[in-house]
């Protein structure tokens, strides 16, 4: 025989229908969102992953002052390695401003992944990174003038030793924008001329260490730097373990995984929790006909099976409709976020079941975990119980008395916000975790903007010249000056440290060096909490010589790490001659040295790189954010003030009964709900900002560089108003629900 019980399951959820869309969308919109994520990252990841292989990438790469000869080449690869040649030039384009990094096409390292057209056949044609091109609008076909030379684009490639631009390893972020790599053949490349050349070698180990970026790299990594330093004249060494180029993209998709699962995992925990609270609900409401079901041969379980059969059902009807949404629309969306920041290479859809298992069964296994929870200490109590609508487990208290000078609506609502402590507690959960979100996705726009002034604010000086051998100039703004790099001392995580060596009465730096006073840069103590009087323990970038300095002071710019010391300071710390320097800080442009005694020049571009790329790799990410936290804002407030509204049905029949208005109804309880969410929206302000300081500073000691937690006043103003105006809609909805409860209901479940 049937179960008759199973007749009133879709009853309930039409009867509920409210909530149970609320919920459906909610649930089907997360899993489609995350199970489209996990299958574009693992995707993804996995072609990265096997790139490595499949297109042969260096175990690292080395730049030499000059071309080494044959025999400097014989004499490095004693040491169990094979070198290669990966020579490249550096030239800027001429209709837009952009450098442009120019290789040959490699055949035995780091092999050129084609993306679509051809192959350079001739040595007017070239072939540009994917994401350059689709940043800067050129497409197969199209001509681009570099260095003043006009070339066809014949094809759209990634290498795969730059699945993030990094124009520099020490960079804080890659530039996809202004910086790009490019293919050449032979001769083409010989036309480029050698004014711009970087002698750059790659090199692969005989027998690989067994972990590619663990311990054994790098101590692999480092013998070979010390034996290498004594046969050639450095200029720069990346050993794949600590190359931003490849490593960067990998790292990142590995941690965004992390991150997605446990927030989805959050969000299950508080949804599961309202709807274990509506559940409740319902067993307050139907106490009676559960009473009278226990009293006539029902078993709890079968009680519990009942209750739970609505839920699950919702429940597994979004999670067919996410997962289908999820592996065909969203799928090919969060692929298209992280193609939007990497020179990846192609990659092919791989459907996994750990993905279904993490976005489905698991979820579904705690909503129904917790339900059962709640649902099997409700239905715990005595039939009798049930019957007397007595589910108190301890005796009732005392009603707290109130003034009788306050008002009588006042007194109402000051009522049924006691009643209610659970639910507005969970709503002030909810708020926080809603708001974090909110705050997330709204203060990123504002704080790169401020991250930008900043930076442009506090350059050091608007050119900095590098030069790669001594050369006097006359232009009146410049200055001499050393720059150096030093390396933090750590197993897990190093970042370099620039080394600025000033002259006497700069200009550029206002700072008493006497005394061969140390300052540090308010970046570098705001990331590593220094102060003055600390001692600070560097290591040479080529080397394992360690050097111990003192801080001395703090010298104001809060958007770059860094070292100041004196001139003659830094020569005598890095054992340079004393009338040594290794370039300009200027103004204005230097025109009276020639180019190729110019190593680099860093502008104001290189300095906004950083904010440029976060803002165009980013934005769309947010603006997830913003709108996943609305949601879960308009989620908790919604369902858990309809439970406020349903549990308090009877009373406000009564009011209607006794003639009380509509408006003095929602006075008393659509605006006791409002008061209290306004008052949780500004009372989580101060926790949120608390909380994103913690988590931003642990987040960004395993980032290379500093970005400031700066959140502005204006971003809590947005997101509170956010929340009030997410809230007004909540409120239309409940007076509806208020407006709807017959008068009928003073006459039903009288105790």
């Amino acid at each position: 025989m049937k179960n008759p019980l199973n007749k009133r399951i879709f009853r309930e959820i039409k009867a509920e229908a409210g909530k149970y869309i609320v919920i459906f969308l909610f649930m089907t919109a997360l899993i489609a969102i995350v199970s489209g994520f996990l299958i574009a990252d693992e995707s993804l990841k996995t072609a990265y992953d096997q790139s490595f292989e499949k297109y042969n990438i260096e175990d690292g790469n080395f730049e030499l002052a000059e071309k080494a000869d044959s025999n400097t080449i014989k004499n490095i690869e004693n040491e169990a390695v094979s070198i290669f040649e990966n020579f490249y030039v550096e030239e800027n384009t001429d209709d837009f401003d952009s450098t442009l990094r120019i290789f040959t096409d490699r055949k035995d390292v780091n092999k050129v992944c084609l993306l679509s057209g051809e192959m350079p056949e001739s040595e007017n044609e070239i072939v540009l990174d994917r994401l350059y091109a689709k940043n800067n609008d050129l497409a197969v076909g199209d001509s681009l003038n570099v260095a003043g030379k006009s070339l066809k684009i014949s094809g759209i490639v990634a290498l795969p030793d730059y699945s993030a631009l990094f124009q520099k390893n020490t960079d804080f972020m890659f530039d996809s924008i202004k910086f790009g790599v490019a293919v050449m053949t032979e001769k083409g490349f010989q036309t480029m001329g050698d004014k711009h050349i970087h002698y750059s070698y790659s090199w692969k180990y005989d027998t690989p260490p067994s972990d590619s970026n663990g311990k054994e790299a790098k101590d692999m990594a480092q013998d070979f730097m010390e034996s290498l330093s004594t046969k050639a004249i450095l200029t720069s060494f990346i050993p794949r373990c600590s190359s931003n180029a490849i490593n960067f993209a990998g790292d990142d998709m590995g941690g965004d995984r992390v991150m997605i699962l446990t927030m989805m995992y959050i969000l299950i925990v508080i949804i599961a929790f309202v709807f274990a609270i509506t559940t409740n609900n319902t067993i307050n409401r139907e106490s009676n006909v559960i009473g009278t079901l226990r009293a006539s041969g029902y078993a709890k379980s079968e009680l519990i099976r009942h209750y739970m059969a609505a839920p699950v059902i919702v429940l597994l009807i979004s999670a067919v409709v996410g997962n289908v949404l999820g592996y065909t629309l969203f799928k090919n969306i969060m692929a298209n976020q992280y193609l939007g920041s990497y020179s990846l290479v192609s990659y092919k859809t791989l459907w996994n079941a750990t993905a279904f298992i993490e976005t489905t069964i698991i979820p579904i296994a705690i909503m129904m975990l917790i339900n059962f929870v709640m649902l099997a200490r409700m239905l715990s109590l005595s039939p009798l119980k049930f019957i007397r609508r007595d589910l108190k487990r301890h005796q009732k208290k005392k009603a707290f008395k109130l003034n009788t000078k306050i008002g009588i609506m006042s007194r109402f609502k000051l009522r049924v916000i006691f009643q209610n402590i659970p639910n507005y507690i969970t709503i002030f959960v909810g708020v926080l975790f809603a708001g974090f979100i909110l705050v997330f996705g709204t203060m990123f726009k504002p704080l790169l903007d401020y991250v930008e002034e900043e930076t442009i604010s506090n350059m050091i000086a608007s050119h900095q010249y590098i030069l790669k051998m001594p050369s006097e100039t006359e232009t009146a703004d410049a200055e001499k000056y050393c720059i150096g790099s030093l390396k933090t001392t750590g197993d897990d995580f190093t970042e370099n440290i620039s080394v600025y060596g000033i002259s006497d009465n700069s200009k550029y730096i206002n700072a008493d060096f006497s005394g061969e006073k140390v300052y540090i840069s308010s970046a570098y103590s705001d990331k590593y909490g220094l102060e003055n009087g600390d001692s600070i323990t560097l290591k040479e970038e080529f080397g394992d010589k360690e050097y111990i300095l003192d801080v001395d002071g703090i010298y104001e710019n809060p958007t770059t790490i860094a070292i100041f010391v004196d001139r003659e300071h830094f020569n005598k710390i890095f054992e340079k001659e004393s009338d040594y320097y290794s370039g300009y800080l200027s103004d204005k442009g230097i025109e009276d040295i020639d180019e190729s005694l110019i190593a680099s020049e860093i502008t104001r571009d290189d300095y906004t790189k950083s904010s440029r790329q976060l803002r165009q790799s980013m934005g769309s990410m947010m603006s997830i954010f913003w709108v996943l936290g609305m949601a879960v804002f308009m989620l908790v407030i919604y369902l858990l003030a309809k439970i406020i509204i349903e549990k308090n049905s009877q009373s406000i029949s009564i009011a209607k009964i006794l003639g009380y208005e509509k408006r003095e109804i929602n006075r008393i309880y659509i605006h006791t709900t409002t008061i209290v969410t306004i008052i949780s929206l500004i009372a989580v302000l101060p926790i949120i900002h608390l909380l994103l300081n913690w988590v931003w500073h642990t987040m960004m000691a395993e980032y290379t560089g500093w970005i400031p937690c700066v959140v502005q006043i204006s971003t809590y103003c947005k997101v509170v108003v956010t929340g009030i105006i997410t809230y007004a809609v909540v409120a239309v909805l409940l007076m509806r629900q208020t407006n709807k409860i017959p008068l009928s209901d003073a006459l039903k479940n009288v105790e």
